[in-house]
């Protein structure tokens, strides 16, 4: 079997913003009625969280789930341990209408921090960062390709996107945070 790695090994980049690729995830799309007692007890149990709220991410320790869309939620746990949580929410979401994939492979990671952090995510997407509040989601776009971010910290953000356009991806946001590239300058 072969190793598995991330998209662009960890690659970073320091200017008024750090950005950097954070390395491989495990992701897991999972679909289904998203009030139902067993997606609630089988989200708790892959994650140690409730099922988010619209627009939400619940996060516990190196866990989360995080609302996509009314239907849909995006389960995040260690990479090994994908496969897993993939078997035991299929298992717990028997007899119920549901889709469950292991999406790790399929996407990429990136950190975006400091003080000036929002700057250099302005320039990408169409958000009005003055209102996010931390632990809130958006499923967006980064320039011309779909992403999702939320406020992982009070000065972090996490960005998510597909894996084929990683290098993509990253070469906007190692831009966007160059050095003299502030929107408001201090």
């Amino acid at each position: 079997m072969s190793k598995a790695v991330s998209a662009l090994g960890g690659v970073s980049h320091k200017g008024f913003a750090e950005v950097a690729e954070a390395g491989l995830r495990g992701m897991i799309t999972v679909r289904g009625d998203l009030s139902s007692a067993a997606m609630k007890k089988a989200v708790k149990a892959a994650t140690g969280t409730a099922v988010p709220a619209a627009r939400r991410i619940e996060i516990d320790g190196d866990k989360a789930a995080a609302w996509m869309s009314p239907d849909e939620l995006l389960v995040m746990v260690p990479y090994e341990g994908a496969q897993d949580a993939v078997a035991a929410l299929e298992k717990a979401l028997a007899g119920e209408h549901h889709l469950v994939a292991d999406v790790s492979d399929a996407r990429s990671v990136f950190t975006v921090k400091g003080s000036k952090a929002p700057e250099a995510l302005m320039k990408l997407c169409p958000v009005d960062f003055g209102t996010l509040a931390e632990g809130e989601i958006r499923r967006t776009r980064a320039a011309q390709v779909a992403a999702a971010f939320w406020k992982s910290g009070a000065d972090e953000f996490t960005l998510v996107s597909f894996r084929s356009v990683a290098g993509y991806v990253m070469g906007l946001l190692e831009v966007s945070s160059r050095k003299g590239g502030e929107i408001f300058p201090a």
